[in-house]
């Protein structure tokens, strides 16, 4: 059996960029990244694990111009850990399941959480609602049926 995160593995099934961003804590370039303005309801998955992390019912645009959400879907699908590559002190997040690189969290978002989870698309997978059951997340496909009768 393949090891989903043998490096060999993870290289030939993700996009460069996606590689860049998940193993080796990368940033994708703000407003020229896939999901910064996807509006549609759905489920942002962890796109090496497919780990579902974050809803569309809870992202916002933070004028940033990547995906930003103000809570995970599950608060331990993510862990949090102290990040001081650059100039400043940033909180990254990392998906738990994978252990891939997210992004950032910052505490200037909107109520009801205050925080704003500001994560790399490339990070992401986004699966529509529609396709919720279809693609083995039918457990989620009640957090969007008031919009889909």
């Amino acid at each position: 059996m393949v090891d989903p995160y043998d490096e060999a593995e993870l290289r030939a099934r993700l996009t460069p960029l996606q590689y860049e961003v998940t193993r080796r804590d990368g940033t994708e370039p703000p407003f020229r990244n896939e999901y910064w303005d996807e509006h549609r309801d759905g489920l942002y998955v962890d796109v090496v694990s497919g780990q579902p992390l974050f809803s569309s019912r809870d992202k916002f645009d933070s004028g940033t111009g990547w995906p930003s959400f103000t809570r995970p879907l599950q608060e331990d699908a993510v862990s949090t850990h102290e990040d001081r590559r650059l100039s400043t002190v940033r909180t990254e997040v990392r998906s738990r399941s994978s252990g891939s690189h997210l992004g950032h969290v910052f505490p200037d978002g909107p109520p009801p959480t205050g925080r704003r989870f500001c994560m790399n698309s490339a990070a992401l997978r986004f699966v529509p609602a529609e396709d919720l059951a279809a693609e083995g997340y039918e457990e989620y496909a009640a957090l969007f049926e008031d919009v889909r009768g």
